[in-house]
């Protein structure tokens, strides 16, 4: 049960002090400039964890190993980035955006899912798309 538990709980406390990062770039600081600090820093937090948690450990065995996923994740990391920081500096609330996102990420996830996957689109499914909707009508009331 913790190995399934744990990676979720990792994403969530990652992603508070994500967003907490995200809304705390210096309003005066070019988004891109700013990531180039982030990426070095994830790159070189990358490689020391790769030695420390990969006995007999070849970085270059897994490189040949690549396809376009990692090229691909690397530019779309920038958007995921990019676009918050610029969401936030445009005045949106860390308390709502995250949440417009995930709710319109959930929905257009369940037919990544079923299209791409071919994961099933159940009854619950289709009442938790409902549920999403109806919150985003909900957190956009002022």
């Amino acid at each position: 049960m913790f190995n399934y538990v744990w990676p979720l709980g990792l994403v969530v406390l990652s992603n508070v002090f994500y967003q907490i990062c995200a809304k705390s770039v210096p309003e005066g600081m070019n988004p891109l400039a700013s990531l180039t600090i982030t990426y070095l820093i994830g790159a070189a937090a990358s490689v020391i964890l790769y030695y420390v948690l990969n006995k007999d450990a070849n970085i270059i065995t897994e490189y040949s190993k690549v396809n376009w996923a990692p090229f691909v994740l690397g530019i779309v990391i920038v958007g995921l980035e990019v676009g918050y920081i610029y969401a936030y500096k445009a005045g949106w609330p860390v308390s709502t955006a995250q949440i417009v996102q995930a709710a319109i990420l959930a929905v257009i996830l369940i037919f990544v899912g079923y299209f791409l996957y071919r994961e099933n689109i159940t009854w619950n499914k289709i009442g938790g798309i409902l549920v999403c909707l109806v919150g985003l009508g909900m957190i956009n009331i002022k």
